[in-house]
């Protein structure tokens, strides 16, 4: 009787344990936060327009102060900033107003406004203002005739830490319905750029949630350390856009369970063998945050992807890396 008794016991908890895992992933998040105050609209006959967005936002910085206040006075440019909750920034880099190629990368979990500049725990790499001057800096590098401008674009909410929140899609909906209408508002200034879309770990799932609703003008989606785009396959993306897709050897996302029920999950990781995306090497990329770091293979391919060189985009030298189940 006694093992009887035990055995009910076991079974009870596993079952509160089960259904305490089901309540936290399938249970719908909070609502979601409404739109922020910097919203751009663009201006396309107009050429001051830019320079007087970029001089609203510097103010209002400086008004936030630290360590906002730091980052104007250097030339830097604000297309868009809120500091409330945990904040909105929209960097450029470059001359957005002519630019012919245009990258936009959009960041993952527990970023916000004050790590903007700095990095989830001060991991430089992973800084949207960090990675979006690597990218900017090697495009003129590769390319110094080219037109490029590179958008840090934090316009949503991310998810705070690994845990519900980022298991779920409802941060990554409102993310990718902000994400369309900035494409469309870029499509707008510059109706003959080609746009590319770079979402980091929880970013590539508001890219890849985005991407049915897209202008044509965006050509390229890339997804770096990703968990998923929220569909089983590319084709599921309803883009016309390129779908390509790199990941580190020793990045933890690669535990990421693969699968998608009742709004929790992300599906496959876009580099799984099937899912029908462009995969590229990433060698230099020691980690889940270093992808855009200089030096990487990762950060070449990118690089070629914005400039338009599929050509020269290169292929992870361990075919393992791409024929993997996920999970």
């Amino acid at each position: 009787m006694r093992w009887c008794w035990r055995a009910l016991s076991a079974a009870s908890v596993a079952a509160v344990l089960v259904v305490a895992l089901a309540m936290l992933l399938f249970t719908p998040g909070p609502a979601i936060a409404g739109p922020f105050q910097g919203v751009w609209h663009p201006h396309p006959g107009d050429p001051t327009a830019l320079a007087r967005t970029y001089g609203v936002n510097e103010r209002a910085m400086k008004t936030a102060g630290v360590p906002f206040a730091r980052w104007t006075g250097q030339g830097r440019q604000f297309l868009a900033f809120d500091s409330r909750g945990n904040g909105r920034v929209v960097e450029v880099l470059g001359d957005l107003g002519a630019a012919d190629r245009i990258a936009v990368l959009v960041p993952g979990v527990s970023t916000t406004a004050v790590n903007f500049n700095t990095g989830l725990d001060d991991v430089r790499d992973r800084a949207p203002a960090v990675q979006a001057r690597a990218l900017y800096d090697a495009t003129q590098a590769a390319a110094p005739g080219q037109h490029v401008a590179v958008i840090a674009w934090l316009g949503y909410d991310a998810p705070q830490g690994v845990g519900r929140t980022a298991a779920r899609e409802e941060l990554a909906r409102a993310g990718a319905s902000a994400l369309d209408r900035f494409a469309a508002n870029l499509a707008i200034l510059r109706p003959k750029a080609a746009v590319t879309l770079i979402g980091h770990s929880y970013g590539s799932v508001v890219t890849g949630l985005a991407a049915a609703g897209l202008p044509s003008q965006v050509t390229d989606l890339v997804a770096v350390g990703s968990p998923g785009m929220g569909v089983s396959r590319a084709a599921d993306l309803h883009t016309s856009a390129r779908v390509w897709a790199g990941q580190s050897a020793q990045d933890w996302i690669d535990w990421v369970p693969a699968f998608r029920v009742w709004g929790a999950g992300h599906g496959p990781l876009p580099t799984t063998s099937g899912f029908g995306g462009r995969v590229f090497g990433t060698n230099g990329a020691i980690d889940h945050d270093h992808y855009l770091a200089p030096g990487t293979q990762s950060l070449g391919n990118i690089v070629d992807i914005v400039l338009g060189l599929d050509s020269s985009v290169t292929r992870p030298s361990l075919p393992a890396l791409i024929v993997h189940a996920s999970g």
